[in-house]
């Protein structure tokens, strides 16, 4: 039986983990996925585009495959059936489909206050029917499914705004890319990522194009998961002793938000009073 993708990913953004996310064309590459989950006892999502579901012979044509691969091989992990990259269109045919899980990406539409009112009315439709959504903020560049984008950083206001509306989860664009990468390619902003986050709390992101970036980025993004802290009306930091040099300095000491040390994400917090003893004052250089 499918599920849809919101209760695996709540459990996953609280457990600081991640959950796989891979594309089928077809009934071979459903059935490795379903055994490669099963094996690693991994919920999984399985996702198809609006193209591969052409040639598939259409969106019921996919649903019913991947169904009837599930019950065949009775795997005892969730498994969900996700629209990747789906215009609004898209959307409702593949809820009409049978599909769990469906993105809608407005971040090609001509204005965002179009994405906004599309993905509501989306967010609605999907959740009177039991069905997970996504949505995207800020396009992810490369080309996928005939849709290209040169890759923006999402704003992390207009990434509030979508996740106020109720979505399930969230691609937001950091500098990742659909495709290869190129080799002068500069990584993703941590720096983003963090602001994104201090918005939309504990919301499930969505990192696309996970293909080509390198093994320990994608370790640094999960563990990057300072929302629950961000959410607090007001913060009070305690610290004493010369192992908090360096937290305390970049925080009390520097300007910027510095993505290698988690403490001066409280620069991006209305309301923080942090309390120091005086030798570690004296060690990082403040003076009242």
């Amino acid at each position: 039986m499918l599920v849809n993708a919101a209760d695996m990913l709540k459990k996953a953004e609280a457990g600081h983990y991640a959950l796989g996310a891979f594309n089928t064309n077809n009934l071979e590459w459903t059935l490795a996925l379903l055994q490669a989950a099963e094996e690693a006892k991994s919920p999984l999502i399985i996702q198809c585009t609006a193209g591969a579901a052409k040639w598939m012979g259409g969106f019921k044509v996919c649903a019913d495959m991947v169904k009837a691969a599930v019950e065949a091989t009775g795997v005892t992990v969730p498994v969900a059936l996700h629209l990747d990259h789906g215009s609004y269109e898209d959307c409702f045919k593949a809820i009409e489909a049978g599909f769990t899980s469906i993105m809608y990406d407005g971040s090609h539409e001509e204005t965002f206050q179009l994405n906004l009112d599309r993905t509501k009315e989306l967010v609605e439709l999907a959740h009177s029917k039991g069905i997970s959504i996504e949505a995207e903020v800020g396009g992810i560049g490369g080309t996928e499914d005939g849709v290209t984008s040169n890759g923006e950083l999402a704003d992390p206001n207009e990434c509030k705004q979508i996740a106020e509306l109720g979505v399930d989860f969230l691609a937001c664009g950091i500098g990742n890319i659909h495709g290869v990468y190129p080799e002068d390619w500069a990584g993703l902003s941590f720096e983003r990522l963090s602001e994104i986050k201090a918005e939309v709390g504990d919301l499930p992101l969505v990192l696309h194009g996970g293909s080509g970036i390198p093994e320990d980025q994608i370790k640094k993004a999960i563990s990057m998961g300072m929302g629950d802290i961000m959410r607090a009306s007001k913060i009070i930091l305690i610290a004493t002793g010369p192992k908090k040099a360096d937290a305390i300095r970049g925080l009390i000491m520097n300007e910027n938000v510095d993505v290698n040390n988690p403490s001066t994400m409280l620069k991006m917090h209305p309301d923080v009073t942090v309390i120091i003893d005086r030798p570690l004052a004296d060690l990082v250089g403040y003076t009242d």
